[in-house]
């Protein structure tokens, strides 16, 4: 407690009595008096301290606010998938390993198979994208050999399955040239782009089984006897650029048949 709260001990206290004698004596100093002969009160707290009491209350009552409104809501319960039956994250996971599985197998029917034949380096079968081309198919088979003749084909020609090129080769002073050329699938005799094959009913033949120059396909034209694919797409060849043979004979005039070999020919074909 502030000394001034506090009583004095040796204080006297007054009666009306001694105020009256004091007030009616003719002493003018006994008029005088002093702070020790008052009774002590309690003085009102200053304005200050009220005004500090007033903010600490205030400070109370927007804490209580404000933490009455950041309290959160009550959160409901969590609901859990049951573990009995399948979840939803396995059905996708077979889907999508069942797709895996037949990607692969839809690529490989896709394949193209080419058969290249001639002046390459690798001839035979070579196995293609779809959509492929003739130059994809030369180097597959490893590229055209020295002297193949490029000029007959059309390197940027798509192709289908089951056709086949055939690379000749350029003349020189010692032979003559034989052109290249690309036979379809339905041209000989194969499987074409619809994929069924040509009966061999339907095949051109001539009488008594003989082969008729005219209508002979590639397959049937190699499979006579001193005649490959070379020869054969040679017939084909000289068949397109003059029409048709009117005699057997005219086999001479075709590049790579001597007459040796027109003479193994004559009784096999006919016009």
């Amino acid at each position: 407690m502030p000394s001034w709260l506090a009583p004095q001990e040796d204080s006297e206290d007054l009666s009306p009595d001694s105020v009256r004698d004091l007030l009616d004596g003719d002493d003018p100093d006994r008029l005088v008096v002093s702070d020790d002969h008052l009774p002590h009160r309690v003085l009102p707290a200053p304005p200050a301290a009220l005004a500090l009491v007033v903010v600490g209350i205030l400070a109370v009552v927007v804490a209580a606010v404000v933490m009455v409104r950041n309290t959160p809501a009550d959160i409901g319960p969590v609901n859990f998938p049951s573990s009995a039956g399948p979840t939803a994250s396995r059905v996708p996971l077979s889907t999508k390993v069942a797709g895996e599985q037949s990607a692969p197998s839809s690529a490989t029917t896709a394949r193209l198979v080419i058969s290249v034949v001639g002046l390459v380096h690798r001839p035979g079968l070579v196995h293609l994208r779809p959509q492929a081309r003739i130059a994809d198919a030369l180097a597959a088979a490893g590229g055209p050999r020295p002297g193949a003749d490029l000029l007959s084909l059309n390197l940027a020609r798509p192709l289908h399955d089951g056709d086949q090129i055939i690379v000749g080769f350029s003349g020189d002073g010692n032979r003559r040239a034989m052109r290249s050329a690309v036979i379809a699938a339905d041209e000989a005799g194969l499987p074409g782009p619809g994929g069924q094959p040509v009966p061999e009913a339907d095949l051109p033949s001539g009488a008594s089984g003989k082969v008729d120059l005219n209508t002979a396909t590639a397959a049937q034209l190699d499979a006579l006897p001193g005649v490959g694919p070379v020869t054969a797409a040679a017939i084909i060849e000289w068949r397109n650029r003059n029409g048709r043979f009117t005699s057997v004979d005219q086999l001479a005039e075709v590049e790579g048949i001597g007459p040796g070999r027109l003479a193994k020919l004559r009784d096999k074909v006919t016009v």
